[in-house]
């Protein structure tokens, strides 16, 4: 058994088919993509039910929905943001929900992780990357912001290398997004499948050792199966509330 084809089977993207052109560039469906557009699809459908929904099912579904809302907005945005924050309460709630449900396809028979995917991570975070900037140039103004970039006070001289620093640590924030997310979400597969194939690997040598193994690995996998629905929770939580600091962050530079 070749463990790495199994994880590379498992958890890398693959092509789906073709999918359209443009100027000469050929652009494919994939797996994540295709699951991407699943997640959203189930986000629209799903938000516009349950505001609609008068079924007894659509109104429990509501309240939970809201008492999510109410926690984004009452414990991470205004909080951190103050009452600056609400324009962009919108985009903090779509990204929790839209990482949320894409950390928990993988969890789903045939379906895949998305932000298992570090171009998907890189993607979320440059939206990030845009919003602080964007954000900050809205509150402060273009001469406001770029002022604002290094802290004030300083020597002349150090000026440009505190600028260097400065932009460079801009980047490595969204940087950080990427990685934490994208290795979090990996990183679970990744140990329930090592564990999972150890039943092939000891069934390789002896049959009566694969079997002696198959309750412990499927034990660990049905536990770690479990811990990662609190790991999809809690990475969706994590990447919202560090985009809700950075973004404070250039709305309130002092």
């Amino acid at each position: 058994m070749n463990f790495e084809e199994v994880v590379g089977h498992h958890l890398l993207d693959h092509a789906i088919g073709p999918f359209a052109a443009v100027g000469g560039i050929r652009f494919g469906l994939s797996k994540h993509l295709l699951m991407m557009w699943i997640n959203g699809s189930l986000l629209l459908v799903g938000i516009s039910w349950l505001s609609r929904g008068r079924s007894k099912a659509a109104q429990l579904a509501r309240m939970a929905v809201e008492m999510v809302v109410l926690f984004i907005r009452d414990d991470i945005v205004e909080p951190i943001l103050g009452h600056a924050g609400r324009p962009y309460l919108h985009y903090f709630l779509t990204l929790f929900f839209f990482i949320l449900l894409c950390n928990l396809a993988g969890l789903v028979p045939y379906g895949a992780t998305a932000t298992g995917n570090i171009a998907v991570t890189a993607a979320l975070a440059s939206c990030t990357f845009a919003l602080i900037v964007l954000g900050g140039i809205r509150e402060q103004g273009l001469s406001g912001f770029l002022k604002h970039i290094v802290p004030g006070g300083l020597p002349w001289w150090i000026l440009p290398i505190m600028f260097v620093v400065e932009i460079s640590g801009l980047f490595a924030k969204c940087f950080a997004l990427t990685i934490r997310l994208f290795a979090n979400m990996i990183a679970g597969h990744i140990v329930a499948l090592g564990f999972l194939s150890l039943i092939f690997t000891f069934g390789a040598a002896s049959r009566l050792a694969g079997l002696a193994a198959a309750p412990f690995s499927v034990a660990v996998v049905v536990f770690v199966n479990a811990l990662e629905v609190l790991v999809c929770l809690l990475q969706a939580y994590i990447f919202t509330m560090l985009t809700a600091v950075f973004v404070g962050g250039a709305l309130h530079p002092h």
